[in-house]
């Protein structure tokens, strides 16, 4: 009997390896002979832990388990059944293309990710010029995944072009955003997509060496993917004679400090060559002069995995889903005070009130919605009038958002929105590195002024309302630049969260 169970730190969080020494405890005392397969999550967060058993080539599902459950999960009977897992309605309904196996294999099985269309993309690639490969990427419509959607094909067409002894790969695994977790999920559960993304990358660019920037927070992602890199190197995919081609490409995993300004590329690069983790001015851009100096193709986690998609499928292919500008699909991750909080893959076009009342199933509490912040911590704060938004980038945008990493956090009717600026302008104070006045000073100062509006000084607003705009203008990178957004679309959507404190005075 094979049984596939998480090894995803959520699932852990939730108590699943505790369910997967009861069922093999359980198994041993009824002398059934088990197989327990440990992949990612399916992400159905609300479900962990999930305990998946084979029938027939067929996985039911069993959710949320429990260490009791498992001698009920093991005779079939437990009322905690969920039936197929691939026909519940969460997993039907989406476009499950950069995380198709994710829940499925084992994470450090190479044979399991060839199995599953794994080196197809890499294969395709290896008998193409760099050139090639960049036009395929452009022609996908491929855009970053962490930020502000810059095409990935004109990033890499910049390093392709330039003209240096080496180049390098850097993928930016510093996930820092509040309500986001794609990123750890795919290396904690695919770590070789990551890993065959960047051998593509680097044979379009002309770069031998990669690093994975992650996180120090996500220790499982960390073991998962040294591990995975060992393994592709022993089998062949890392180094001198990639796949036996005769082409080059190795790359090592290097661990941040947690620091969240780190999360912006040139913060990156700089903690990467051991320097203090400080934003650089630009220009130079790193597709110049990144690490160590060198032409660099710096991208996201969601990003590089997507890749081997797309040479796997084909660029016209993956173009074929989304809308407008953005195509291929958007990794939903949906969390906050939310009735079902996870990962959902989907084409862009999806609606913000789709995700948010059907898929998430509106809020925890049962309490109306309020608002949603997307994008992260320095997302804006949508209020339901703008829930008919299609989750685009340039259709978020004309709408005032950020969809940035598509992290989406949920809020309830009770929450004060004039707290929420304040978290967001004190978020930014103490996660700035520092290294420029507007958001090194000005995001102090806005606390303060946020404080003196709350205790019900009217003329605090509007100095708020400068200094925001100081803030967006004069920031050298994205923490000074967008913490703007959250503060300002709370004044702008939820007045009256900024008049209760006046009111209180008065």
């Amino acid at each position: 009997m094979k049984l596939y169970i998480p090894l995803d730190s959520a699932a852990k969080a939730l108590g699943v390896d505790e369910v997967a020494a009861a069922l093999a405890s359980e198994a041993e005392k009824q002398g059934i002979e088990i197989d327990i397969i440990r992949t990612g999550s399916r992400g159905m967060i609300w479900l962990e832990p999930l305990v998946e058993i084979e029938q027939d080539g067929i996985r039911i599902g069993f959710g949320p388990a429990t260490p009791e459950d498992a001698a009920a999960i093991l005779a079939g009977n437990s009322d905690k059944a969920l039936g197929p897992v691939e026909e519940l309605d969460w997993m039907k309904r989406q476009d499950r293309l950069t995380f198709a196996r994710v829940g499925v294999i084992d994470p450090l099985d190479l044979a399991d990710y060839e199995a599953h269309g794994g080196l197809n993309g890499l294969r395709r690639a290896l008998g193409m010029t760099g050139q090639e490969i960049v036009d395929e990427v452009k022609t996908s419509g491929l855009r970053g995944r962490g930020g502000a959607g810059f095409p990935t094909g004109i990033k890499w067409q910049t390093v392709h072009d330039a003209d240096a002894p080496q180049k390098y790969i850097v993928c930016n695994a510093d996930e820092g955003d509040s309500g986001t977790f794609a990123d750890r999920m795919i290396m904690e559960g695919d770590p070789f997509t990551l890993i065959e993304g960047m051998a593509i990358a680097g044979l379009a660019v002309g770069a031998t060496k990669g690093y994975v920037y992650l996180r120090s927070e996500y220790p499982d992602a960390i073991a998962i993917m040294s591990r995975a890199v060992e393994i592709a190197r022993a089998k062949g995919l890392l180094g001198a004679d990639v796949l036996g081609s005769g082409r080059a490409f190795d790359m090592e995993i290097r661990k941040g400090a947690g620091a969240y300004v780190c999360g912006e590329e040139t913060s990156l690069l700089n903690s990467l060559e051991g320097k203090r983790g400080i934003v650089r001015a630009k220009p130079p851009l790193p597709a110049l002069e990144g690490f160590l100096a060198r032409p660099t193709v710096v991208n996201n986690v969601i990003s590089l995995a997507t890749v081997p998609v797309i040479f796997e499928k084909g660029a016209q292919a993956y173009a074929d889903f989304g809308l407008g500008r953005s195509r291929g699909t958007v990794t939903l991750q949906i969390a906050g005070n939310v009735a079902r909080g996870g990962l959902f893959e989907t084409a862009f076009g999806i609606t913000l009130g789709e995700v948010v009342n059907d898929l998430g199933g509106g809020s925890a509490t049962g309490r109306p919605v309020k608002a949603a912040q997307v994008g992260g911590p320095l997302g804006a704060y949508l209020p339901v009038s703008k829930f008919d938004a299609p989750l685009g980038y340039e259709e978020l945008d004309a709408e005032g958002g950020l969809l940035g990493h598509a992290g989406i956090v949920i809020f309830d009717d009770s929450a004060d929105m004039l707290e929420m600026a304040r978290f967001a302008m004190e978020f930014c104070a103490v996660e700035s590195c520092g290294k420029c006045t507007p958001c090194r000073i000005g995001a102090v100062r806005g606390v303060e002024t946020i404080d003196r509006i709350a205790q019900g000084d009217a003329d605090a607003l509007p100095l708020l309302t400068d200094l925001c705009e100081v803030m967006k203008d004069g920031s050298l990178c994205a923490l000074g630049g967008f913490t703007p957004l959250p503060v300002m679309s709370a004044v702008s959507h939820f007045p009256d969260d900024f008049a209760h404190g006046r009111a209180a005075a008065e």
